[in-house]
This record gives C-alpha cells, sequence and structure tokens, in this order.
C-alpha cells in the first residue's frame, strides 16, 4: 500500500504540473478577442493531447506489470499457468494493438481511456477464471489480492474521468464477489475478510479519483483563468507598446517609431547599402488654417490627410509619421531618387485631390496643399542618420521659399538658412499684426526739371525690442519662408492708402518678389487692392528685380501681362547686377528699367563710365525710360544729367522718410 500511494502522489503532482504547465503556453498570435472559454477549451484541447500521451505511457507500463506476473502464475498455480500466461499475452496484445490502432486514426481521447479500462477489466477477467480452476486452493485465495490492483489502477493509475473509473472498479468488484460466490469455494469468514478489503479499497480509490478530479478541473479552471489574465496583460502590454508608437491625434506612428525606423534603415544602408529616402512634408499655412476654422477642424485636417497618405506610403512600403505640429515624415526604402521623386508627387496629388477648404491662404489658392522636401543617402552623408533628416528639412525649406505646394529634393549648393534667419521666421509671421513692419518712401526726380514724379515703397522691419532689422537680411528670409507673400499684399495695400489714395504723389512703386509673381491669384489680389483703394492701376508701378533668380515660367509671364492689362506699370528693378537681364528686356516691354547704382558709382573711372554709358544706350534703344538709382553726390547727378538719364533716385536727391514726412516736404 506505502508503493500505491507513493506512486499516487507521484502521479497525481505530475498530472498538476502538466495542467499548469500548459497554462503557461503563450499565444504567439493573440486574436482581437480572447475570452475565458477560450482559454479553457485551448487548454482542454491541450491537455487532452497530455492525457493521451500519459494514457499510452500509463497502458504500455500496466501490460508490462500484467505480463510480468506470469512468474507468480508459475510459482502459485503452476498447473493452470500455462493458460493464464497464455491469456495474458493475447489480453496484452489485444489492448496494445486496439489502443495504438485507434491512436494513430486520431479516435476520441474518450475512446483511447474507454480502451484502457476495458483492458483493465479484460485483463482481470481473462487472468481470473483460468487461474480460479487451480488445485491450489490454498495459495489461490492470497494470490487474489492483487485483484485489488486491477481496482486501483482503474480509479489511480490512469487518468479517467470519474465515471468511467467507478464503473470499471465496480465490474472488477463485481467480477471478485461473483468468483468468491459461485466459482471459488470459501468459508465466510475469507468472503467477509477480502471482501471487506475489495470494498475498502473500492471505496478508498473511488474518493480519491474523485478528489483528483475535482483537483483537475480547479486546476484547468485555475489554469484558464491565469491563461486569460495572462492574454490579457499581453494585449494590454501590446496596446500601451502600440500607443507609445501612435501619435495621439492622427493615429499614424509617432516621432519615436520614426526614430527607430530611420535607425533600421541608416543600419541597413552602412553595412548592405540599401538605399533610402525622406520626406519632410509640411502643411501650407496651417496656422492660418488653425485660426480660420477653428483647432478642432485644424485636428481633422491633419487626421484626414495622414489616413489619405498613410495608405498611399505603406503601399510603397515606407512609413509615414506625425513628426511635429503640422509636420510629416516619411522613410520609404528607394533605389533610385527618380522613384522617390514620384512618390512625393502622388502625395502632394493626393493632398490637393482632398480639396480640404482654406480660404485664408495669402497665395489665393482656396484649398489645403502641402509642401514636400526630400533627401536621399549618399556617400557623403556623414556618420549619423540626423544628417539626412536634417538635408530633407533644408529641402522642405527651400520649396516653401520656392512659393509653396512644390516638392523640392536636397541640393548642396542650395542656400542654408543661418540661426538668425530661424529666429526672423515666426517674427515674419506675426509682423504685420504687431505692426512690427513698416514703409518708408524715397522720391524719385525727373532730371530735367528735378521734380518728384514718383516714390518708391521701401519695407522696413524691426524687432520686438526696437532694434532695425536690414532689408538684406529679412526680404531673403520672407522669400524663403513664404512670408513674403502676405508682407508683399500689406505693402502695396498701405503703399496706395498712404500714397495715391492722399495724392501725395502721383506715382508709387513697390518691389515684388517672383515668388509672389508665381503665386496664382496674385493679379487677381492687386486688381482687388486697387478697386477697393479706388485708385487707378497706371499710378502703381511693380518692380521685378533683375538679380533675383528668376525663372520665365509661363505663369509668371501670364501674371505679368494680367498686372498690364489692369494698367499697373512694370519696372526692372537692379538692371545689370543678375544674369537675365537681356533675356528680360527681349520678354517683357518694361515702361522703366533702373540702373543699378555699382555702375553708377565705378563711373569714377574710365572703364567703368564707358560700361555705363554703353548700358545706358542699350536701355534708350529698346525704348525704355531709363532710372538710375544711387546718386550720392552732387558730381553723380551732373553727370547722369550730361547723359540726358530720364530720372534719378538716391540720397543726394531726398532721404527714404515716411509718408507724413514726405508729405511735409
Amino acid at each position: 500500500m506505502a508503493y500505491f500511494s507513493t506512486y499516487f502522489r507521484s502521479l497525481s503532482d505530475r498530472c498538476c504540473c502538466m495542467i499548469a504547465a500548459c497554462a503557461n503556453v503563450q499565444r504567439d498570435e493573440p486574436t482581437a478577442s480572447f475570452s475565458f472559454a477560450e482559454a479553457l477549451k485551448s487548454l482542454k484541447s491541450e491537455n487532452d493531447a497530455v492525457r493521451r500521451q500519459s494514457s499510452r505511457h500509463g497502458l504500455w507500463m500496466a501490460v508490462a506489470v500484467y505480463v510480468a506476473f506470469a512468474l507468480p502464475d508459475r510459482w502459485l498455480i503452476p498447473d493452470v499457468a500455462p493458460v493464464t500466461i497464455a491469456a495474458r499475452f493475447v489480453v496484452a496484445t489485444v489492448a496494445l494493438l486496439a489502443f495504438e490502432i485507434l491512436r494513430l486514426a486520431n479516435a476520441k481521447t474518450v475512446w483511447l481511456d474507454i480502451t484502457c479500462a476495458a483492458a483493465l477489466l479484460v485483463g482481470y477477467v481473462g487472468w481470473l477464471y483460468p487461474a480460479i480452476a487451480t488445485r491450489d486452493v490454498t495459495a489461490m485465495s492470497y494470490y487474489m489480492i492483487f485483484g485489488a490492483i486491477f481496482m486501483m489502477g482503474a480509479n489511480l493509475f490512469f487518468s479517467f474521468p470519474f465515471r468511467l473509473s467507478v464503473i470499471t472498479s465496480s465490474l472488477v468488484l463485481c467480477a471478485f464477489f461473483v468468483t468468491i460466490e459461485e466459482f471459488f469455494p470459501s468459508s465466510q469468514t475469507y468472503k467477509l475478510a477480502f471482501g471487506l478489503f475489495y470494498i475498502s479499497c473500492f471505496v478508498f480509490t473511488s474518493f480519491v479519483n474523485w478528489r483528483l478530479n475535482v483537483e483537475r478541473r480547479n486546476v484547468l479552471l485555475n489554469a484558464a483563468e491565469a491563461r486569460h489574465q495572462h492574454w490579457e496583460a499581453s494585449e494590454r502590454g501590446r496596446s500601451l507598446l502600440e500607443l507609445s508608437h501612435t501619435d495621439y491625434l492622427t493615429g499614424i506612428s509617432n516621432r519615436r517609431a520614426l526614430d527607430r525606423r530611420l535607425d533600421e534603415c541608416w543600419a541597413a544602408w552602412k553595412d548592405e547599402r540599401r538605399d533610402f529616402s525622406v520626406f519632410l512634408i509640411d502643411v501650407d499655412f496651417f496656422k492660418r488654417f488653425n485660426d480660420r476654422y477653428g483647432h478642432q477642424e485644424g485636428d481633422r485636417c491633419l487626421t484626414v490627410i495622414a489616413n489619405a497618405l498613410k495608405a498611399l506610403v505603406e503601399s510603397s512600403d515606407g512609413m509615414i509619421g506625425r513628426y511635429g505640429g503640422e509636420e510629416f515624415i516619411v522613410v520609404v526604402p528607394a533605389a533610385l531618387p527618380k522613384v522617390a521623386m514620384t512618390l512625393a508627387e502622388k502625395i502632394r496629388m493626393e493632398v490637393e485631390s482632398l480639396a480640404i477648404a482654406h480660404d485664408e491662404r495669402p497665395d489665393d489658392v482656396s484649398i489645403v496643399t502641402v509642401s514636400i522636401g526630400v533627401a536621399f543617402t549618399r556617400e557623403k552623408l556623414g556618420e549619423k542618420v540626423e544628417r539626412i533628416v536634417r538635408e530633407a528639412d533644408l529641402a522642405l525649406y527651400n520649396a516653401k521659399a520656392s512659393g509653396r505646394n512644390c516638392i523640392r529634393s536636397f541640393d548642396p549648393l542650395l542656400p542654408r538658412p543661418d540661426d538668425y534667419a530661424g529666429k526672423l521666421v515666426p517674427l515674419l509671421a506675426a509682423a504685420i499684426d504687431r505692426k512690427l513692419v513698416s514703409l518708408v518712401y524715397q522720391p524719385i526726380f525727373d532730371v530735367t526739371n528735378e521734380k518728384p514724379r514718383a516714390v518708391e515703397a521701401l519695407m522696413r522691419l524691426r524687432m520686438p525690442d526696437g532694434t532695425a532689422v536690414s532689408p538684406k537680411t529679412f526680404i531673403p528670409v520672407a522669400e524663403r519662408s513664404g512670408a513674403i507673400l502676405e508682407l508683399g499684399r500689406w505693402a502695396i495695400e498701405t503703399a496706395c492708402r498712404d500714397i495715391l489714395m492722399t495724392d501725395r504723389m502721383a506715382t508709387v512703386s513697390v518691389n515684388v518678389s517672383p515668388i509672389q509673381l508665381r503665386s496664382p491669384g496674385f493679379a487677381a489680389s492687386v486688381a482687388d487692392i486697387l478697386a477697393r483703394c479706388g485708385v487707378c492701376g497706371s499710378r502703381l508701378a511693380l518692380e521685378v528685380t533683375e538679380g533675383l533668380d528668376m525663372d520665365m515660367q509661363s505663369e509668371v509671364l501670364k501674371c505679368i501681362a494680367d498686372l498690364r492689362a489692369l494698367g499697373v506699370e512694370i519696372w526692372l528693378d537692379d538692371f545689370g547686377c543678375g544674369f537675365a537681364g537681356l533675356s528680360w528686356l527681349r520678354a517683357i516691354e518694361f515702361q522703366t528699367v533702373k540702373v543699378d547704382r555699382t555702375f553708377l558709382h565705378d563711373s569714377s573711372n574710365p572703364r567703368g563710365l564707358m560700361m555705363l554709358q554703353d548700358m545706358i544706350a542699350l536701355i534708350r534703344n529698346r525704348g525704355n525710360t531709363i532710372l538710375v538709382e544711387g546718386v550720392e553726390t552732387a558730381a553723380q547727378f551732373s553727370l547722369l544729367k550730361d547723359l540726358r538719364i530720364d530720372r534719378v533716385q538716391g540720397f543726394h536727391m531726398g532721404m527714404p522718410v515716411s509718408a507724413e514726412l514726405l508729405s511735409a516736404a
């Protein structure tokens, strides 16, 4: 009995360990919904496999012990031993064959359990009835005690369900009582003693089997609960990890996730030379959108753009994330720059196709657009991944400077903003509202009578502390950042109100940037200003700077033609200091050409004087009005008078002053 008790405890411990081990099995791919019932079903399925294997091992062990008892047969009941031994081998062979056939046929576990139970019962009966025919009655009377092993086997040695184990052990018990009552003569004392022993074994082992099944069920339920809780914890962990890499507003990747992807791509490029590209995407004039429609609409705008671009970028095996504010970043593998630029153009067009209304743009475009800067991996990139992001940022900076709603790739030769210029960008955006920008007016004189015929509006900017900022510093920054669009419109309207509406001067000239001329609707905005101010277009002159890099694009030429149709005069400023002056003279009929001051200042030597004379002759032959700027001395004015220049401008003739002082003068 001590042996059986030890074996039972070992078997129970192994069972509990197996079920607990099942509870620790992790699901590789957690489903979107994993209930307790599913966890229990999964565990039952896994425990079922363990039971099948355990039943197989148990049956083979039981068969081995059953056959080994052939030796006691020969010692205790030698006269019937050949029959009992043959019965043992036949039962053992049939039981193993039946079990293995069912196992290989993937029969249900319950049928394997029934096979094992039947093997126990048949094994007991198949040995008992040949054995009771022995002449060694005394030996057999003691030998029958081992029949209790079959009863205990049904209850303890196999993991049978409680009902099956009770049925099996009951049949063994019944077979024992039938035998000693009908076939094996014995005294009443024997029947009482052995009957009580068998009944005690039946009750004890059945009770233990019931407790074991209850414990198994409890362990199974606890394991299912543990698995469900583990799944919930895993899901929470997965959700937290996903949340830590997701932008809270748009639902796409955030900067942390993009930084990790950048590091991966950078490592692949360093180790395997697998090229990739980085796009920086900025929503044009988004602050104005927020101010006009509210922050909720601004958030919705960003979300709509993010969702639209996510599908487009991911179809190219790329990753998009929000980089901050209204700026997005895209990391995409692209072996060729052409492929990356094609994707960038698709992104720009996708945002345009959304047609999100934006009627507060200073460039008169009525929908939300984006500017995109693109950078590629290259051999001289440096040793840090931040470099390619910085280059994409510089490309974006130049896209904004080119009028926005466009794409620019990084070019090492392009100008780069300095730190001071970076500080000016937000200042310029708020300069009008904070009244940090103003206009001064410099007179333009007729050489023949030395009377002022027009004034040029010159923009001035001061810092909040009153410090003046040179136009050479803030004008290029305004052009690159796009602030020149709003500042330019403000300058034209302010000049019309200060000078033309008050009749302080017959004509006012205002400098315009090529970015303004490329901006859709610029001519219409000038027409609107003239109409609201109630002045004639012929009194307004717009100066186009020849020194700036302005391609003769079709939209620029069309804009100039529209301005001419309004009666607005078009002047060519700083003629001679750039590289396209002759091309512009050939393409456009300017009313006035302003000769750059450097030619006048160089006229003190014969070579410089000859250059000035040649330039004047060229312009005069074209029939344009000639205006020379930078007149700072009486000698210079006298020279220009001798050269029969039409108009002059400079500190010698008149300093730039405010509109009020201009009137007083």
